[in-house]
């Protein structure tokens, strides 16, 4: 447990809410609302800061917990659904980690559910208000969250929640809608009378709607747009994103003149790196069901179930009985994390050398490295497989390097002929393969990484390792493929 300390405030001065952070050893507070008021809504503007004690466990895994549901949305949206597909995938990876009930719902804690998301989308302001990238990113991601609840929320409910937000919308009269009933009609649409009388309009600035404009779904006049109420998504959706760009941009700022608490900086600059790689923070935990893999079972494993990563090092181990330190290490946490035992682990490593060594100078110099790697040598610690974030992000490898994401660190000739020669399913001339170069080019290596297993594991395309999962940990890809074949 973290011992209290004295509170080290923003200055009295500071006029934006995005600001008023205080911190301390243990709680954290977000600026001096009452929470007696906090959470009549289920749909939420993110406005005012939370005035909420908090630990240092809570702050980090509110985050994480946030983070991998954005991270999620924004794979989700490159990967080209039917809509109705996105929207129930994104629905059932909410109820798992990010769940948020309405006001109706039994046998559900509201006041959890509600905290728990309004602090990870303050942590998260403060993670990626650093950068523009970060920035639009985010907000990218937010707002396809928002409008997700939006449209999923209960009707009543939403309209209270927009009441209460208290929009400068100018309501179209009906004799200003009279005069311009023709136009207001081809907004509409063809055989939609009965819609246009009863229909409301609110004139707004046009360029707070680019795009209904550039749908031609408005109709334009002295610089105001008339929208449909049936429309109003788009204008919620623009507000949204307006003030939270906003916000960020004033958060950004000022954020060095925030006193952080020395433990926040690491998990900060953690929670951004993950976002910039495309991949939330992705914990492995091997399945129970899953049988223990030995020495002489790897290869026909590598051959059928191995990812790309660990299928090129486990290759180039094969073609040239060595790997360079990280090479070793990347595919040795690899297979401890698909059940290979640490003496089967040394027999492994052992054969795979062969006569380029000796047993005197493997058991000097590599046998203590594997013992290492399994917690028995040194500090004793169990290291985990590394995640697709940690292999994208960290101990960038050289040119004589074999380590690292193909999707990443290859050139394209060198990946397309890797992945041709070592699944033969693909087809150069298949739009397959172009959609997946396209993706690398983008920079979304997950989603080339998660097309390449639907298609070598005939999987429909947007279903990645299960209900739309996207690849981010080497033995999530082995896992999920070693229970297809099952």
């Amino acid at each position: 447990m973290f011992k209290p300390s004295t509170r080290h405030n923003i200055p009295a001065g500071s006029s934006s809410a995005a600001l008023e952070v205080k911190l301390n050893k243990r709680h954290f507070s977000f600026g001096e609302q009452e929470q007696s008021s906090r959470y009549r809504h289920r749909l939420n503007f993110y406005s005012k800061p939370p005035s909420l004690d908090i630990t240092i466990d809570e702050f980090e895994s509110f985050a994480i917990a946030r983070l991998r549901v954005l991270s999620y949305i924004e794979s989700l949206s490159h990967r080209s659904l039917p809509y109705q597909q996105f929207s129930s995938t994104v629905a059932t990876y909410l109820k798992q980690h990010l769940p948020l009930a309405s006001n109706t719902a039994r046998n559900v804690d509201l006041e959890a559910e509600r905290r728990k998301d309004e602090i990870g989308h303050w942590v998260l302001r403060l993670a990626f208000c650093r950068s523009p990238d970060l920035r639009a990113r985010f907000v990218r991601s937010e707002v396809a969250l928002f409008k997700h609840r939006f449209e999923t929320d209960d009707f009543v409910e939403r309209a209270e929640f927009l009441r209460s937000l208290k929009f400068d919308w100018e309501l179209v009269d009906e004799t200003e809608k009279m005069s311009s009933a023709s136009q207001l009609r081809t907004c509409l649409g063809q055989g939609k009378e009965d819609t246009f009388k009863v229909e409301s309009w609110f004139k707004v600035p046009w360029w707070t709607v680019p795009d209904l404009v550039g749908s031609r779904r408005v109709f334009i006049k002295g610089g105001m747009a008339y929208v449909p109420q049936s429309l109003q998504l788009s204008l919620v959706l623009q507000a949204f994103a307006a003030r939270l760009e906003r916000a960020l941009e004033i958060t950004a700022k000022n954020l060095p003149r925030l006193d952080e608490d020395e433990r926040l900086g690491p998990v900060i600059e953690h929670l951004a790196a993950s976002f910039l790689s495309g991949i939330g923070t992705s914990d492995f935990q091997p399945s129970e069901n899953n049988a223990a893999v030995t020495a002489e079972m790897v290869d026909d494993v590598a051959r059928k179930h191995f990812p790309p990563c660990m299928r090129n090092l486990y290759d180039r181990l094969k073609r040239d009985s060595h790997l360079k330190h990280f090479g070793r290490l990347q595919l040795g946490l690899f297979l401890k994390g698909i059940g290979l035992p640490l003496d089967e682990a040394i027999v492994f490593w052992r054969k795979m050398y062969g006569s380029t060594m000796s047993d005197d100078k493997f058991n000097k110099e590599y046998k203590y490295n594997i013992r290492h790697g399994y917690g028995q040598e040194g500090k004793r610690t169990n290291y985990p497989p590394r995640s697709c974030q940690q292999i994208l992000t960290q101990n960038q490898p050289g040119t004589q390097d074999t380590h690292g994401c193909p999707f990443r660190h290859f050139s394209p000739e060198t990946l397309s002929s890797f992945l041709l020669s070592t699944y033969p399913t693909l087809d150069r001339s298949s739009n397959d393969l172009k959609e997946i170069m396209d993706s690398v080019k983008n920079s979304h290596y997950h989603l080339s990484c998660t097309r390449v297993f639907e298609l070598t594991h005939g999987i429909k395309k947007g279903e990645g390792l299960g209900s739309g999962e996207s690849v981010t940990h080497p033995n999530k890809w082995t896992e999920r493929s070693r229970d297809l074949e099952k």
